[in-house]
């Protein structure tokens, strides 16, 4: 899909039919255990599954209590026990815990054990040992995409980045996969699939095994989604550790939106109680600064309060007649949207507060310097002082890893120093989550060996020992050109700017990150779509270590007038931050395109960080 110019964006498709589906099945798989039972959710589950079926829903198909799977059960009369679970080792123990204690007691009752969004067999392995496998019935509950929002669907599988990338574990490539066949046989089929990592290209080769032995029923349907592009969180590390400034990547980072709802304190609401909100399209004044600078953000919401006070003083001069109608037909929406607008303010107020105490500016401009790869020194220097001001051991690392990627790794006097310095701040325990950084190529150490190329070997075959070494240390100061600055120069991701960049009129998507730098993993999907594939870009591929793919399915018609042409689906596997999702919305806007989301999860730099440490709290 070449970009056409600006045009009306299509709509979305509905994504609300999959909400459907997984309710559904859901209460079809309750109702194979008839009578009352007795539900345990596993406490992840537990959000994902509100937004699919309350309570007054389980209720109706006849259960009884709710319990969260960790807690020793209360003595229960209930003769079933159905557990709604992620495919976990320690709950099967959890489970057959519960069961051996029953048979203990004589207590006899029926077991059903849900595994959402599949079964794995080191499951069922388990169940076998702890000997209750005959004792209870397993099922699959195939809830892979839960819908968070009209351009946003979520695996809310958060440990697929700690076990894919971390730990080599392919077991949710399989899950991935049948998630890109279910879309498919909904709003497809995809006309062009595009990707680069080791883990997309195995989810798309594994989803196209899946569509073969289906033999795919879409053939021959105009599709509502056109193009697919994969991406593997490892592609682009450094857009998911710089911080964010885009208001909901900022309310994500301070207050944790979970599951497309966030709840906001005390301190927000301006009363002794948290509220809960669901932060989506339907939020009137939500949805129209999500995207925005938080720069922007103030001067937006005091203009919208302005008007509705507006709006409010319209009654003053209003007769009986009109005072009815206005009170039938527009108090309501005005009390809502004036709710919605004292929470939003509230959380402005509060991330300000929050970001002054901690030195937000001094670290924005670390950060940039990072990124454009000036003052590198000074900006080691403001690290250390983070580190033993104990400011915050997520922050530190976060910073050290920054550092590290984009400087390709560091010298092994700084990273050694750092180490200490950070193990001696924030305690010893610490030790593994330096290996597990190194392990996935978040904080490495330059070796001494790898700057050595084919052309220093060959000339120091030529030139004495003592020659070689200084030309060798003149190579080690050369080697620091990251891939990261090689990659950033190729794309041009940092912008050149005369003057101010003007944040409240942006004109490329730099401007979630305050106009320093555009998100690598966005500029990469528009220089493919741009291109229709990977052509030109080689010099690029190899530098991110390969892996792309660029795939037409000839079966499909490809046909430039259809809508579905200009409406992508960008898969992050790994987890996809509130920036990117902003940038790529304002490419979409520019470009009269669609981007849809499916992410493994939403992350952020502390989530990315917090999968990789090991020390215990």
């Amino acid at each position: 899909m070449a970009f056409a110019g600006r045009r009306d964006v299509p709509e979305p498709p509905d994504f609300g039919i999959l909400k459907r589906l997984a309710r559904d099945q859901l209460i079809y798989l309750l109702e194979q255990l008839p009578g009352k039972k007795d539900l345990f959710i596993e406490a992840d589950l537990m959000s994902p599954l509100d937004r699919i079926a309350n309570v007054s829903i389980l209720k109706q198909h006849e259960v009884d209590k709710l319990y969260k799977v960790e807690s020793r059960p209360a003595p229960s009369a209930s003769d079933q026990f159905c557990f709604l679970v992620r495919p976990r080792i320690r709950t099967m123990r959890y489970i057959a815990d519960i069961v051996n204690a029953d048979k203990m007691s004589g207590r006899s009752r029926k077991y059903k054990i849900i595994f959402s969004p599949q079964k794995f067999y080191a499951c069922e392995m388990v169940l076998e040992e702890e000997g209750v496998f005959g004792d209870v019935t397993c099922d699959e509950w195939s809830f892979y995409l839960l819908p968070l929002d009209e351009d946003i669907i979520s695996m809310e599988l958060p440990e697929f980045f700690r076990d894919y990338f971390l730990e080599g574990d392919h077991r949710w490539i399989n899950s991935v996969a049948r998630a890109l066949q279910l879309l498919n046989s909904l709003y497809g089929p995809f006309g062009k699939a595009y990707g680069i990592g080791r883990c997309a290209k195995m989810s798309y080769e594994l989803w196209r095994d899946l569509e073969e032995e289906s033999e795919g029923d879409g053939q021959g349907r105009k599709p509502e989604i056109g193009n697919i592009f994969l991406m593997d969180r490892d592609t682009d590390y450094v857009t998911a550790l710089c911080s964010q400034v885009v208001y909901e990547g900022l309310v994500d980072d301070t207050f944790r939106i979970k599951c497309g709802s966030v709840d906001f304190g005390p301190d927000v609401t301006s009363s002794d109680k948290s509220i809960k909100v669901l932060l989506n399209a339907q939020d009137k004044v939500f949805s129209q600064i999500r995207n925005e600078h938080f720069s922007s953000v103030f001067g937006f919401l005091s203009q919208k309060s302005r008007n509705l006070q507006a709006q409010y003083d319209r009654r003053r001069g209003m007769d009986i007649k009109q005072m009815k109608n206005f009170v039938s037909q527009e108090l309501k929406g005005l009390k809502q949207e004036h709710r919605l607008l004292s929470l939003h303010i509230g959380a402005c107020e509060s991330i300000m507060k929050k970001k002054t105490k901690q030195d937000f500016q001094e670290m924005i401009k670390a950060e940039h310097s990072l990124l454009e790869g000036v003052d590198v020194r000074e900006s080691t220097s403001f690290i250390e002082e983070h580190i033993d001001r104990q400011v915050s051991p997520i922050e530190s690392l976060r910073l050290m890893c920054l550092l590290s990627i984009t400087e390709n790794g560091l010298i092994p006097k700084d990273y050694r120093s750092l180490k200490t310095q950070y193990l001696q701040s924030y305690g010893p325990e610490h030790l593994l989550t330096f290996h597990n950084l190194k392990h996935v190529g978040l904080l490495t150490e330059q070796a001494a060996g790898e700057t050595l190329t084919a052309v220093e070997s060959k000339v120091s075959k030529l030139v004495t020992d003592r020659a070689a070494g200084k030309i060798t240390d003149a190579f080690n100061s050369l080697a620091r050109k990251s891939n990261f600055r090689a990659i950033s120069k190729k794309l041009g991701l940092i912008p050149r700017v005369d003057g101010e960049y003007d944040l409240k009129m942006p004109r490329d998507m730099a401007y979630v990150f305050s106009g320093a730098y555009v998100p690598l993993s966005c500029k990469i999907i528009e220089q493919v779509l741009e291109r229709r594939g990977w052509l030109g870009l080689e010099e690029v591929v190899r530098l991110l270590n390969g892996n792309e793919f660029s795939v037409s399915d000839s079966a499909v018609e490809d046909n430039p007038a259809w809508e579905s042409q200009r409406v992508i689906l960008a898969v992050f596997l790994g987890g996809c931050t509130f920036s990117e999702i902003a940038a790529l919305r304002f490419l979409g806007k520019e470009r009269g395109c669609k981007f849809i989301f499916l992410t493994t999860a939403i992350t952020n730099s502390a989530r990315m960080m917090e999968a990789m440490i090991e020390a215990k709290a």
